[in-house]
């Protein structure tokens, strides 16, 4: 067991890089930026949801603490942060490349978004819902296919 008192804050995000988003698998939820660092005595993850009412947070935070107690540091406890709330841009460039390559339009402020099957901007906004409430979804005309885009905030 890892002393809390030495604890390698570096093996600690090599964990929960191996820790996936349970809405989007492909997203690990250091892609994601929900870890927003580390606090000390008691030695903690801090961990913001992507937004206050989401309903994956207690999913992850119990992924997170059978991730940290199956590497060890079960003495390293976890903190909700809701201040200041998560934004899209804490989403790391991987992060965003995972999603275009799942399927999903990466949030962006441009107007329209990049298909991610064909790479056209000729796309139009379906409905502001989308399969979760972070997504609406989108429709490109040029080759038809609907999907989901990340919305910003």
């Amino acid at each position: 067991m890892a002393d809390v008192a030495t604890i390698d804050r570096d093996a600690i995000l090599a964990v929960l890089d191996h820790v996936p988003d349970p809405e989007i698998p492909a997203l690990s939820i250091t892609d994601l930026g929900i870890i927003r660092g580390f606090g000390d005595d008691p030695p903690r993850v801090l961990i913001t949801p992507t937004y206050s009412g989401c309903p994956a947070t207690l999913v992850i935070e119990h992924m997170v603490r059978d991730a940290l107690d199956n590497a060890g540091f079960a003495k390293v406890a976890i903190e909700r942060q809701l201040f200041p709330p998560w934004t899209t841009e804490w989403i790391t460039a991987r992060g965003r490349e995972r999603l275009q390559a799942y399927g999903i339009a990466p949030p962006s402020e441009a107007a329209t978004a990049t298909c991610p099957q064909c790479g056209s901007t000729d796309t139009v906004e379906v409905s502001r819902f989308g399969s979760t409430p972070c997504k609406a979804q989108w429709r490109c005309t040029s080759c038809l296919e609907p999907f989901d885009r990340f919305k910003c905030h």
